[in-house]
């Protein structure tokens, strides 16, 4: 029996009810006066955020400011110190692992294996949650489709240890989509990618989006973000700095204050989506601390 056949075993010994499928708009993630210890440091204080059915957010903001943090609360992987984390309309802890393991799937940032799986043992590990379900009946063609839609079907039987950075962040991009959970949660998805498959992976959010699926995104390209999210929370220091459609919050002053970067936002000339350009030249500088907060020199 395979990796994926023990999985599926383990999960199967308990009959599990397949969950409704949210309605639209409908909260199916929520951050609630969320606040995050890692050791003696807050990383997250004061977090309220919804992720609605049928809608791509987009986490935003400088490295170090609390995203994959949030991410990971999101997904019950890391405790809250204070506050709440709800899924599907109860606090995560009152789902167990199987449990929530059929309502939302989770791309981390970066995917390592110890053993060389064949990718397409990697991405079918993706619907071992369902074992036990009458949607078991469906692994088939969930493997084939979130494998043609990342692109990974012409390389399914090299083992995933041969994959260059960007092939494995589609293969990993592919176990989740074939999981099929309603609540995605994906952690810097385009990072290892190139300029096709960053444009890809962003439109198989909105598809997800469309298909009634709540997408929460950690970005680094605001201009992705820009084009392709539904609303924008922009973090600051584990906090939120603003959040809303992006239109409304990428504007030059949030956004050169959070980045310690002066930024101009200019519309796109065809769509009008906000397009985030760094002010070059000698004439500028960087944004730096000062010893009230964020000063320019």
């Amino acid at each position: 029996m395979g990796v994926t056949g023990r999985l599926s075993g383990l999960l199967s010994r308990n009959k599990r009810t397949v969950p409704a499928r949210p309605a639209p708009g409908a909260a199916f993630a929520e951050a609630l006066g969320l606040h995050v210890r890692l050791g003696q440091r807050e990383v997250l204080a004061g977090i309220d955020l919804t992720a609605r059915a049928g809608e791509v957010l987009a986490l935003v903001g400088p490295n170090g400011v609390g995203k994959s943090t949030l991410l990971a609360a999101l997904a019950a992987d890391l405790p809250a110190a204070s506050g709440e984390i709800r899924i599907d309309g109860r606090p995560v802890g009152d789902w167990s692992a199987p449990e929530l393991a059929l309502r939302r799937s989770v791309l981390p940032q970066s995917a390592a294996l110890s053993f060389p799986f064949p990718v397409e043992d990697v991405v079918r590990m993706g619907r071992a949650p369902w074992a036990g379900t009458p949607l078991a009946d469906a692994d088939e063609e969930a493997v084939a489709a979130a494998m043609a839609a990342t692109e990974v079907t012409y390389f399914a039987a090299r083992p995933f240890s041969a994959l260059s950075g960007g092939e494995r962040a589609r293969v990993a991009l592919a176990r989740v989509l074939a999981q099929r959970a309603p609540l995605l949660l994906l952690d810097e998805p385009t990072a290892a990618l190139d300029l096709r498959h960053q444009e890809l992976v962003l439109r198989i959010c909105r598809e997800r989006a469309a298909a009634g699926d709540a997408v929460v995104v950690v970005l680094h390209d605001l201009g992705l973000a820009a084009a392709y999210a539904d609303r924008a929370a922009v973090l600051h220091d584990g906090r939120m700095a603003a959040a809303g459609p992006p239109a409304e919050v990428f504007e030059d002053a949030l956004l050169s204050r959070v980045y310690r970067q002066p930024v101009e936002v200019l519309p796109h000339p065809h769509t009008g989506a906000p397009l985030v350009v760094p002010v070059r030249g000698t004439e500028h500088s960087v944004i730096r601390n000062g010893p009230s907060g964020l000063t320019s020199p």
